[in-house]
């Protein structure tokens, strides 16, 4: 069975996007999007125009100052290898206390369709907050462009205005 990392969230957090699970570098890292194929990072940093660290530590600073929290919406799951496709035996995380915790959160963003689709199969969404599917940083995901992946991603700024 693996485990997904703890949030990665404050109580300034007004944003929090969510993932599915860690991959397999991810996880042997100890590292949201540790995998070097995988453009979350790139994204981000692009949208705030700045250039890309290279410690893990640098790349968290960037989510703090900009009040944006992350984390996955599976806890647990078993997978052979990282695509979601193989994923099985899935346990969500606890989303009600983690709501009622982070209450500035205002606008979930979903790193992929199948993390949005976890999420609603376990969770459900609440009236009160804003939802928004963007396309998937994996290197897998090749049917759309960096340029055309960024283009959505700008939905992050216009909701931290």
């Amino acid at each position: 069975m693996k485990k997904a990392f703890a949030p990665f969230v404050n109580e300034d957090s007004k944003i929090i996007i969510l993932g599915t699970m860690p991959g397999e570098k991810s996880l042997e890292l100890q590292e949201y999007y540790g995998n070097k194929g995988n453009s979350f990072w790139k994204l981000l940093f692009t949208l705030f125009d700045q250039p890309l660290p290279e410690t893990f530590a640098e790349k968290k600073q960037l989510l703090i100052e900009n009040d944006i929290a992350l984390w996955d919406v599976l806890e647990f799951c078993e997978r052979t290898g990282s695509l979601d496709s193989n994923i099985k035996n899935e346990v969500p995380n606890d989303f009600e206390s983690f709501h009622k915790t982070y209450p500035n959160i205002k606008h979930v963003f979903f790193s992929s369709k199948n993390a949005s689709n976890y999420y609603d199969k376990y969770i459900g969404r609440k009236s009160d907050l804003k939802y928004t599917i963007l396309p998937s940083p994996s290197g897998a995901n090749a049917s759309k462009s960096f340029l055309q992946k960024l283009s959505e991603w700008e939905a992050i700024i216009e909701a931290l205005k």
